[in-house]
């Protein structure tokens, strides 16, 4: 069985499940899922020229209601519930939680723990960070020890 650390920062939509279930072919993977609510990751300086960026002028100007500390870990639990439920729909094992700090830290421990094959990121675009190479995909390959596979999310979930 193939083994996939999936670092995730919102819940999977159908075609990311979609997409990521079927980069193997037939065979059986098993996700292990680490999810960190964007209001944690970044500010919202950041989140906001991301938007700009693409065209989301509107997302731009309120990216300070943006769910951060209690309220975007609850909202971090139902996404990741979604998500591993969507990964098992598939016929792929997956188990996961949500990661509070330190997100490159936990990858590298998780990816030993588990002995993975690979890492996926899938997020949305995050321009700034990505263009300084200092987004997760990034900073992870320099980490991990695995290959590192980077994706962006199909829509907004």
């Amino acid at each position: 069985m193939f083994t996939s650390v999936l670092m995730i920062e919102k819940a999977l939509t159908s075609a990311d499940v979609e997409f990521v279930t079927t980069l193997h072919g037939d065979e059986a993977v098993a996700f292990h899922v680490l999810l960190q609510p964007r209001g944690d990751q970044a500010d919202r300086l950041l989140r906001a020229i991301d938007d700009v960026a693409m065209g989301e002028i509107d997302e731009a100007a309120h990216e300070g209601d943006t769910p951060e500390g209690e309220a975007a870990a609850s909202q971090g639990e139902r996404a990741l519930e979604v998500s591993l439920l969507a990964l098992s729909g598939s016929g792929n094992t997956a188990e996961g939680r949500l990661v509070a700090d330190h997100p490159l830290d936990a990858l590298k421990s998780l990816v030993d723990q588990v002995g993975a094959d690979e890492v996926i990121v899938l997020t949305d675009p995050h321009y700034v960070e990505e263009f300084f190479h200092r987004d997760w995909a990034s900073r992870a390959r320099h980490k991990v020890g695995v290959p590192v596979l980077k994706l962006f999310s199909h829509s907004k979930a």
